[in-house]
C-alpha cells in the first residue's frame, strides 16, 4: 500500500466562512424539503413485528451484560496484542467504543470477571467520558463566567447512565448534588462549584485545575488503531474503499492528518472530506439550536464544539485558533449589545450571557 509521508494541507476556515456555509445549508434544507415517500420524508409509516417491538423494551439483563463485557475486552486484546488494557498506569487500550453498561461492568468487576488492570482501565474510561461531555461546555463558561451549562451537561450525561450505575449510592449522592447546584444557580448564578458536597462538577473542576484532564491517548496509537481497523475492513470486504462511519471523530483525525504516515493518498482524502462534512454537520445543528436571529448563542455553541475538540481535530477540521477568538469576540459584542439593547427595552429578549456571575478563570 503506497503510504504518504506529510498529511494533506487544510486550510482554515474563518469564523464568517463558517457562519455562511452553517446559513446556506439551513436555507438549502427549508427551500428544498425532501420529496414525498424520500427516505427523508416524515410521511413514511413503519409497521413493528411483535418481536421487534418486544427488543425495544427488553433490557439486559446485568449478567448477560457481564458476560458481553468479558468477550468484548478479550477481543480488544487479542485485536491489540496485549494481555493487559494499561501501560504505565496509563490506558493502552482503546475502550472508546465500549457499551457504557459493559464497562461499568468492568469497572465495579462484576461477576468475579475482571483484573485490577481492567477494572481500572474501564475506570479510567468512564472517567474520560464524563470529562470529555465537561470540556464543552467549560470552554463556554470560560467566556460566558457562568458555570451553568456544566452542571445541565452533567445532569444529562448522568441521566444517559445505565440502570445498575443509577441504583448506586454514588449516583444518587452525585445527582442529587447536581441537582442542587442548579438550584443554586438559578438563585444566585454567581454561584461557583464546590459550594455542596459530593459534586462530580466540583470533583472535575479540581482535576482540569491539576491539569488531569483533556489527557487522550496518543495520537499515533490512535492511527495504529484505525490502520488496523481499515485493514482487517479491506479484507473483509474484498477492495480496498475505506469506509469511516464506525470511526468516532478522533479516529477519523488520526486519518486525516497520517499521523503514522502509513494512511495512502485515498485514505487521508477520504477522512479528510468525511471530517470536514461532519464538523459542517455540527455547526448547522448549532445554527439551528441557537437560531438565525441569535448570535450570541451560536457563538457559544462554535465555542463549545471548538472546546470538545482535541488539537489534531482541530487541525483535520480546519478550526484555527482565529476561528476561537473570533467566535469569543463576536459573542461578547452580540451579548453587551443584547444587554444595551434589553436595558433600554426593559426586557430580555435580546439573549446574552447569564450576566453578574465570576468568571471560571477566577475561580481556577
Amino acid at each position: 500500500m503506497t503510504s504518504v509521508g506529510t498529511a494533506t494541507s487544510t486550510s482554515s476556515l474563518t469564523y464568517a466562512q463558517i457562519i455562511a456555509n452553517a446559513q446556506k445549508a439551513q436555507q438549502q434544507a427549508l427551500t428544498n424539503p425532501p420529496a414525498p415517500g424520500s427516505s427523508e420524508s416524515g410521511a413514511t409509516n413503519v409497521t413493528l413485528s411483535d418481536a421487534a417491538k418486544a427488543a425495544l423494551t427488553t433490557i439486559k439483563d446485568f449478567a448477560t451484560v457481564t458476560t458481553e463485557a468479558r468477550a468484548t475486552l478479550d477481543k480488544l486484546l487479542a485485536d491489540a496484542k496485549l494481555t493487559t488494557p494499561l501501560k504505565d498506569g496509563k490506558l493502552a487500550l482503546d475502550l472508546s467504543k465500549v457499551d457504557r453498561r459493559e464497562l461499568y461492568a468492568m469497572s465495579t468487576n462484576s461477576n468475579q470477571l475482571f483484573t485490577a488492570d481492567e477494572q481500572k482501565a474501564a475506570a479510567i474510561e468512564l472517567q474520560n467520558r464524563f470529562d470529555q461531555a465537561m470540556a464543552g461546555p467549560t470552554a463556554v463558561g470560560r467566556v460566558t463566567g457562568s458555570v451553568k451549562g456544566l452542571y445541565v451537561a452533567a445532569l444529562a450525561y448522568f441521566d444517559a447512565m445505565g440502570p445498575e450505575e443509577k441504583a448506586s449510592a454514588a449516583y444518587v449522592d452525585q445527582r442529587a448534588a447536581l441537582e442542587e447546584m442548579l438550584k443554586q444557580i438559578e438563585a444566585k448564578p454567581s454561584t461557583l462549584p464546590g459550594a455542596v458536597p459530593n459534586d462530580p462538577v466540583n470533583a472535575y473542576m479540581e482535576r482540569l485545575a491539576g491539569g488531569e484532564t483533556g489527557k487522550p491517548r496518543d495520537i499515533k496509537d490512535v492511527a495504529g488503531d484505525a490502520r488496523a481497523t481499515l485493514d482487517a475492513q479491506y479484507k473483509a470486504s474484498g477492495n480496498g474503499k475505506p469506509d469511516y462511519s464506525e470511526f468516532d471523530s478522533r479516529s477519523l483525525a488520526s486519518v486525516a492528518l497520517n499521523s503514522n504516515g502509513k494512511f495512502s493518498a485515498t485514505e487521508v482524502r477520504t477522512a479528510s472530506m468525511e471530517m470536514r462534512s461532519r464538523s459542517g454537520t455540527a455547526l448547522l445543528q448549532s445554527l439551528k439550536s441557537a437560531g438565525t436571529g441569535n448570535p450570541a448563542g451560536f457563538a457559544q455553541n462554535v465555542i463549545s464544539l471548538y472546546g470538545a475538540m482535541s488539537s489534531e481535530e482541530r487541525a483535520a477540521a480546519g478550526w484555527s485558533e482565529n476561528l476561537y477568538a473570533a467566535a469569543v469576540s463576536n459573542y461578547q459584542t452580540a451579548s453587551k449589545l443584547g444587554s444595551l439593547l434589553s436595558q433600554a427595552a426593559g426586557s430580555s429578549a435580546f439573549g446574552g450571557s447569564d450576566g453578574g456571575s465570576m468568571s471560571l478563570m477566577d475561580y481556577l
